[in-house]
């Protein structure tokens, strides 16, 4: 039996955190990666020796649509071509949960298939939601998987002032992949990944 942490402080500091990194100057930031559906920037981490990843996109749906198919639930794992599997281990309330995913390899199985767990927690922020989660090192990990671990991570969601039903969506995510991994494939993977993720939670939302 896992002893999870309590959730209310955590969701609390979580939250403190994710506010933090969307106050951080764009001269902070340095593009990473730039498609028609979002841009990417990077920044070294406070947290561990790789990069804080900055993506940002405008979508066209409503906020609640956009961040139901981005956290721990039924949609996830339709459309996120990244994850492969998806359990809720342990539900604090609705919006609050403990959850372990796999996710695939990748660049040509360089980045063997991973395994997380994490605390997730969706509140609201000003006229939209942030849903957001940090990893928790408990459990034992599966065969066949390495153990990532995600220090905060999170997505904001906000309405476009004069087109509500459009929103924009602006992620913060620095994943330590672990393993023994060179760091510029790390690097090449992440932006890669997150700029997919736009492109595919919008063909998803056509749908």
């Amino acid at each position: 039996m896992d002893l999870w942490p309590n959730s209310a402080p955590l969701a609390t500091r979580l939250r403190n955190t994710l506010v933090q990194y969307h106050s951080i100057g764009d001269n902070e930031w340095r593009v990473a990666k730039k498609t028609k559906d979002a841009t990417v920037w990077r920044k070294p981490s406070e947290e561990f020796s790789g990069y804080l990843y900055k993506a940002q996109g405008v979508v066209e749906d409503v906020t609640n649509r956009i961040v139901d198919h981005i956290r721990p639930g039924p949609y996830r794992l339709d459309w996120d071509s990244l994850m492969t599997t998806m359990d809720i281990v342990e539900a604090f309330d609705e919006n609050c949960c403990v959850m372990r995913y796999t996710t695939a390899g990748q660049l040509w199985n360089i980045i063997a298939p991973r395994e997380f767990v994490d605390f997730s927690y969706t509140t609201s922020y000003e006229d939209g939601i942030l849903t957001c989660g940090i990893s928790l090192d408990c459990g034992g990990v599966r065969p066949n998987f390495v153990r990532g671990f995600n220090h905060p991570c999170g997505w904001f969601c906000v309405p476009l002032k004069d087109y509500p039903s459009h929103s924009l969506l602006t992620g913060y995510i620095q994943t330590e992949l672990r393993g023994m991994l060179p760091q510029s494939a790390v690097d090449t993977a992440m932006s890669s990944t997150l700029a997919n993720f736009y492109s595919d939670l919008k063909k998803a939302l056509k749908t």
